[in-house]
């Protein structure tokens, strides 16, 4: 039992080093080539046969069983553009106060290296009761088609996944979908002089009354209701020209009580605009609160909860789990960092919970 936790304390060590690595590497949204080369050189330190491809990298445990479950370990090494507000260099990781500063510290950084951390743990191990892949995937900020989505193919069928997202550790059971909608609203183009009971900015206005005052009435007992928000509007090009077309873009938050497809009939059934999807596959994703994985973390003190953030799991089919070390809210902030303990709490508490899930 020594012996293990020495091996846990190095990985810890390693994870951490990794990271300070990723972070000091550019890897904005489809530019992850260079922490893509990091990643291959974990594997390649750990003597674990990977696969790669565009910028997503994967590896399979060693005692692979076509007959067993396989079991996801899934976090993303792509980063947002980091924003004007920062005060430290967002390419330099800056250890103070017990904080790893930089950009991807927090999201997903630490969470990625914490899973790779635990599959290098469980890698060897025989009889386990799952296969173990994971995913060091690419292209996640920006829902990119060459990420995660584009290696499900060469995967076996997933029974379950791990989505790493930084949760404080807690078990965010389900997670909110997302649909996109361009809405286009006409009327008739005219002088602004003359008499026009057809202007497509005056159409907009019962378009826009609807989405802000519709319920939907499935309300999911963890995420609540569908939420949609108006966030554009875009007409007209001159003060004395009445404008053909008015447009507006939707940003709509599903729960999973609906699919994709479902909310856009119900929206086109109300609404009478031109309604054009950007996208269908960011659907809602959960994971009963009685699953194994879930009752593992709440053994250990983990609490559940509803996460209205969109991550990998919108791609996936089998049921997730997001959990992770870090916080949501220092997402995508100025100055990101991760707390150094939180990396070695989430590497000892991803393996417990697997540890226990495999026993049940």
């Amino acid at each position: 039992m020594v012996e293990q936790m020495k091996n846990i304390e190095i990985l810890t060590q390693e994870a951490i080093s990794l990271l300070k690595a990723l972070i000091e590497t550019p890897s904005f949204s489809s530019e992850e080539d260079q922490t893509a080369l990091l990643i291959e050189n974990w594997f390649h330190q750990n003597e674990i046969p990977f696969h790669r491809e565009n910028n997503n990298v994967w590896a399979f445990n060693k005692h692979f069983d076509k007959a067993k479950p396989t079991l996801l370990l899934n976090s993303h090494h792509d980063t947002v553009k980091p924003n004007q507000a920062y005060t430290n260099d967002p390419f330099k990781a800056i250890v103070r106060d017990g904080k790893l500063f930089g950009l991807g510290s927090n999201d997903a950084g630490g969470c990625l290296v914490s899973l790779l951390a635990t599959f290098v743990h469980f890698y060897a191990h025989e009889n386990l009761p799952y296969n173990i892949v994971i995913v060091a995937s690419a292209e996640e900020e920006s829902s990119g088609k060459n990420g995660l989505n584009s290696v499900l193919k060469h995967l076996p069928v997933l029974d379950c996944a791990i989505v790493g997202e930084p949760t404080l550790m807690q078990l965010a059971i389900a997670e909110k979908g997302l649909l996109v909608l361009d809405v286009k609203v006409k009327g008739t183009a005219s002088h602004a002089a003359h008499q026009n009971d057809d202007n497509s900015i005056y159409n907009t206005i019962p378009v826009i009354q609807w989405f802000k005052t519709f319920e939907f009435d499935k309300i999911s007992e963890q995420l609540g209701p569908v939420k949609m928000t108006v966030t554009q509007i875009n007409a007209g090009k001159q003060h004395n020209v009445v404008p053909s077309e008015c447009d507006l873009v939707i940003d709509i938050r599903v729960n999973d009580c609906y699919s994709n497809p479902e909310i856009l009939a119900i929206v086109k059934k109300h609404v009478a605009a031109e309604i054009t999807p950007r996208s269908m596959h960011l659907n809602a994703s959960s994971i009963p609160a009685t699953h194994g994985l879930v009752q593992a973390g709440i053994a250990l003190g983990r609490t559940t909860y509803g996460s209205p953030t969109l991550s990998d799991q919108s791609v996936l089919s089998c049921q997730s789990l997001k959990l992770g070390p870090g916080e949501t809210l220092r997402s995508h902030s100025a100055d990101e960092f991760i707390f150094l303990n939180e990396i070695e709490e989430g590497i000892q508490l991803y393996i417990k919970i697997l540890t226990d899930f495999f026993k049940q």
